[in-house]
C-alpha cells in the first residue's frame, strides 16, 4: 500500500528542485532532489494535493503548472519561511520549513500571478529603472558642466 501525499513542499533552484513530500499524518515521506523534467512529471502523475513554494518569480510559473494539473498552490513569502528552518540553511531544511510554514492555519500566502500579470510587472519595473537612470545621468551632467542653466 502506498501512502497518500497531502503536500509537496518545493525549494526551487535553477537546475534541480528539493521536493519534500508530506503524508496525511504530517510525516515526511521523502525529501529528495528532482530535476526540472522529473518534477514536472511528478506534478502530472500525482493526484491533486497541496503544493507549497517560497514566493519568487519562478514560483509563479511552477504554480501555474501545478494548478493546470489540479493541485492547490500556496506561495509563502520568504520572510515567513525563515523562522521555520530548524537547523543549518540548506535545500533540504528549506523544503521542510516551507512545508511547516504552509501548514500553519494563520499563514498568509501570495496569489499565483498569470504570465500576463508578470509581464506587465516586468515592463513597469523596466520603465521605472530607465526613468531613474535618465535622472541620474541628468544630475551627473549638471554636476560636471560648468555654469549651465538647466
Amino acid at each position: 500500500m502506498t501512502t497518500m501525499i497531502s503536500m509537496l513542499a518545493i525549494d526551487l533552484a535553477k537546475g534541480s528542485f528539493q521536493v519534500c513530500a508530506i503524508g496525511l499524518d504530517g510525516a515526511v515521506l521523502f525529501n529528495r532532489v528532482l530535476s526540472r523534467t522529473r518534477f514536472a512529471a511528478l506534478l502530472a502523475e500525482q493526484p491533486p494535493c497541496l503544493v507549497a513554494m517560497e514566493a519568487c518569480a519562478t514560483s509563479h510559473h511552477w504554480g501555474r503548472v501545478a494548478q493546470s494539473h489540479g493541485h492547490e498552490v500556496r506561495l509563502v513569502p520568504a520572510a515567513y519561511v525563515k523562522p521555520f528552518v530548524k537547523r543549518q540553511k540548506n535545500d533540504k531544511a528549506d523544503a521542510e520549513a516551507i512545508a511547516e510554514a504552509a501548514s500553519r492555519p494563520t499563514m498568509r500566502f501570495v496569489a499565483v500571478k498569470s504570465a500576463e500579470t508578470q509581464g506587465r510587472a516586468v515592463a513597469f519595473r523596466t520603465h521605472q529603472r530607465l526613468v531613474r537612470q535618465r535622472t541620474q545621468l541628468i544630475n551627473a551632467l549638471r554636476g560636471i558642466l560648468p555654469n549651465s542653466d538647466w
